[in-house]
């Protein structure tokens, strides 16, 4: 498996993703219209069997149906945990009552924050001025610190509020915590960090022990040098515009290693942070399984 890529350059990044955005509508590879989620079976070495990973619904009135569709593939699994790891919400002044849906998930399951789930970051200036500023951050062990991207944007109160009503519909939202548990006679421990953009991001201290670690994050810009067998993100969707394998081959999605440690980078659901739907990055669901 290709290295981690240390971060792709801000003028690269919007250069491909419009160059390559460019080629694929002329090619006639955007979709246009919701599709059905692939389903990317990942394979770790020592991982229990059953663990589900999305991320990235932006659930709003508009793509419920969308949602919905994805959360059927996922019953239809059978999970024994499903992971969310992170931007619940499209923008501000959306209806919240839409997250009852995530009760019809038919597993446990734990989830991230993201950077909408915080205002923050979520529109276009200071998006770029995340992206800009992240690549200061200090991911390194024993000093892992993005707390000055805690600005303005970061909406505390907000990320209450979407956390109680996701807790209310059977989500257990981690933020900065650690949750132990058993999968198929596995010990797993899930680290649930919560989200980099906004400046919340404090990995714990964890104790040693033989548990299959994940941690979980929404930005992979953001991933520390963590002691795990494995490391889920999402954020990127795909690149949007990018084809997945275009994507993979830049960093924006897939798999990749740190280390002994995986990572994998999910294209998310389907959904979009645009007010419109239009995609070239086919939609994943990711099952985890052993290697």
């Amino acid at each position: 498996m290709r290295p981690l890529p240390k971060g792709l350059p801000l003028g690269r990044f919007f250069s491909v993703t419009l160059l390559l955005g460019a080629v694929t509508a002329s090619l006639g590879t955007l979709a246009f219209e919701p599709r059905a989620c692939d389903v990317t079976y990942l394979e770790v070495q020592g991982a229990p069997d059953g663990i589900v990973f999305i991320a990235d619904p932006h659930l709003r009135e508009g793509n419920l149906a969308q949602v919905r569709a994805a959360v059927a593939q996922i019953n239809a699994l059978e999970p024994a945990l499903v992971l969310i790891g992170g931007d619940f919400v499209f923008g501000k002044g959306e209806d919240l009552s839409v997250h009852a849906l995530w009760s019809e998930i038919d597993a446990p399951v734990v989830a991230v924050l993201g950077n909408h789930d915080y205002h923050s970051g979520d529109h276009a200036t200071s998006l770029v001025g995340k992206m800009v500023t992240v690549r200061s951050a200090s991911l390194r062990a024993g000093a892992y610190d993005v707390g000055y991207l805690r600005d303005e944007t970061t909406d505390l109160a907000y990320a209450r509020e979407v956390q109680a009503v996701l807790e209310q519909n059977g989500v257990h939202v981690l933020r900065n915590e650690v949750l132990e548990l058993e999968i198929g006679g596995t010990p797993v421990r899930i680290v649930g960090i919560d989200d980099g953009w906004a400046g919340m991001a404090d990995p714990p201290k964890l104790e040693p022990g033989d548990a299959f670690t994940i941690y979980m994050v929404h930005e992979p810009e953001c991933i520390g040098e963590w002691d795990a067998h494995l490391v889920l993100a999402g954020h990127t969707h795909g690149g949007q515009f990018l084809p997945a394998g275009v994507a993979d081959r830049v960093g924006l999605s897939g798999e990749s290693r740190r280390d002994t440690t995986t990572v994998y980078v999910t294209r998310g659901i389907g959904t979009s942070n645009l007010p419109w739907e239009v995609r070239a990055a086919s939609p994943e669901i990711v099952r985890i399984g052993p290697g």
